[in-house]
């Protein structure tokens, strides 16, 4: 008779984690991705609501609006990270969410005083929050997933990414055009933020051990399944665990993590940030039906979401593919489908309006499969040092939406101009064909060698050993010269 595996239950506090860390995604993303919509309601009252100030900004003043948020976030990216390793991620995320809700608050204030200038600044600050909160996402993740449902939880909290922006672009677009106007947009924001971090304040935990909430049951689950998964006798501390910067820096399998999710960022950010604008300009579509077709491709980002983690469920438990072959399978789909649909985008204009909204539906919902292809690679890498390596590939990722509103900016003259337009989506389509041969080519789905926690101890070990030996050589040679000058005296 064999024994019963554990499972732990079918709803714990295992799923009340991911669900927060997928609120937490959705209430920062509002707050973040608001300003696609905002800047063309505040730059044009006549398509949404006229009893509210209008600004006149030129596109490259609305780029640099767009783009601000991005200068603050990649600098606190390494400092999430850390400050996670170093109180948890409890406090470090309350702290992420609660400071960027104050901040969008600010907007409706400082705008009418400080101009453009004024919105940089304030996106600047929220990016330097919001910056903390993804290493503490894979971090936390790492800590709570057990090794079997890491694939399904981890996708289940980023689907936060694909809803977050969804409301930005869909609730964001039915407020400016009601009676709260543009600045609305902001109140609703930060109304979210605030809630979120009550909840998390109660529910939150650092750890299945540190949990309130957690049955036994449960606790000895996914305590047992994590150190299975990490060959290790004994739970250790993440935050105990020295970080192998040397090994991590020159690891293949990693790099070709931060070039895909670069790339990814690209194209992503260029169809987040700019399709208002593009459908404003362009598609010549006033901002109710802008709203409208600007959420629907993140509808479908979010619908396609559950496909693909239904799907990988079944391939994975089915042993049809390993988790190798889902992650550069999804991947694939989720980065060269897109390239081709932007390129087919590019050459639509006003008198095509339903063939350019199913594009830019198709490219945004089939690169949903981005987060099981490439998002959660940080844990599969080190589950022990995920706060870390989210830390840089998320710096690096999100230097690049720093430069896509720029170079939008510096293309786009003229926001009706088709052919302009046709340059940025071609450029776009490349990037992403070039990122993702490369994770085809040297991406690894495994935990590497430096996750272990004692690798750094291993690696001394060697060293040590070598000095041992090389003493104990230098020992017998000045022993030897001693003996042979010990001969000479005595044969004197």
């Amino acid at each position: 008779m064999t024994a019963e595996t554990n499972t732990g239950p079918m709803l714990g506090q295992r799923h009340v984690q991911t669900f927060l860390l997928f609120l937490s995604i959705v209430v920062n993303y509002i707050a973040k991705f608001n300003a696609g919509v905002a800047v063309v309601a505040m730059t044009n009252a006549e398509s949404t609501n006229p009893n509210f100030p209008e600004y006149n900004w030129n596109e490259m003043e609305r780029s640099y609006i767009l783009s601000s948020f991005f200068w603050g976030y990649i600098m606190t990216q390494f400092l999430g990270g850390w400050l996670c390793r170093r109180y948890g991620a409890r406090l470090t995320m309350f702290v992420s969410t609660i400071g960027s809700a104050v901040l969008v608050l600010l907007v409706p204030f400082c705008v009418p005083w400080g101009g453009w200038q004024a919105y940089c600044v304030i996106r600047v600050g929220m990016g330097l929050f919001q910056g903390l909160m993804f290493p503490c996402v894979h971090a936390h993740l790492a800590n709570w997933c057990p090794a079997s449902e890491r694939n399904r939880l981890g996708a289940l909290a980023n689907t936060g990414l694909d809803f977050g922006t969804l409301l930005a672009m869909f609730v964001s677009g039915q407020v400016a055009a009601s009676s709260m106007g543009w600045p609305g947009i902001f109140y609703i924001s930060c109304a979210v933020g605030v809630l979120w971090c009550i909840g998390w304040i109660i529910f939150g935990a650092d750890s299945p051990r540190q949990s309130k909430f957690i049955s036994k049951a449960e606790l000895h689950y996914i305590e047992s399944s994590i150190n299975a998964s990490s060959k290790q006798e004994e739970k250790i501390e993440t935050r105990q665990i020295p970080v192998p910067w040397k090994a991590i820096l020159t690891s293949a399998p990693f790099w070709s993590l931060f070039l895909v999710r670069c790339t990814q960022s690209w194209g992503y950010s260029t169809l987040q940030a700019e399709i208002p604008a593009y459908m404003n300009g362009v598609l010549l579509m006033e901002m109710k039906s802008n709203a409208l077709f600007s959420a629907l491709p993140y509808l479908a980002s979010w619908v396609m979401a559950f496909v693909y983690l239904i799907v990988s469920d079944i391939l994975l438990t089915g042993g049809t593919l390993t988790i190798t072959g889902i992650r550069k399978t999804f991947n694939s789909l989720a980065s060269w489908l897109p390239a081709i649909s932007l390129i087919g985008l590019s050459f639509l204009d006003s008198s095509q309006k339903t063939l350019a909204i199913v594009l830019m539906t198709v490219s945004v919902g089939i690169n949903a499969g981005s987060t099981i292809g490439s998002a959660l690679n940080t844990i599969d890498l080190s589950p022990n040092h995920a706060g870390i390596l989210m830390g840089i590939v998320n710096t690096g990722a999100n230097i690049v939406p720093i430069l896509t509103p720029l170079l939008v900016g510096i293309i786009v003259k003229n926001e009706q101009d088709r052919v302009e337009w046709q340059v940025v989506f071609i450029i776009s389509a490349v990037i992403f064909f070039v990122g993702n041969l490369f994770y085809i080519l040297f991406g690894q789905m495994v935990n590497q060698p430096w996750n272990a926690a004692d690798f750094l101890d291993q690696q001394k070990a060697p060293i040590c050993q070598e000095e041992g030996q090389a003493a104990k050589a230098n020992a017998k040679a000045i022993e030897a010269l001693q003996n042979e000058k010990q001969e000479k005296d005595n044969n004197t």
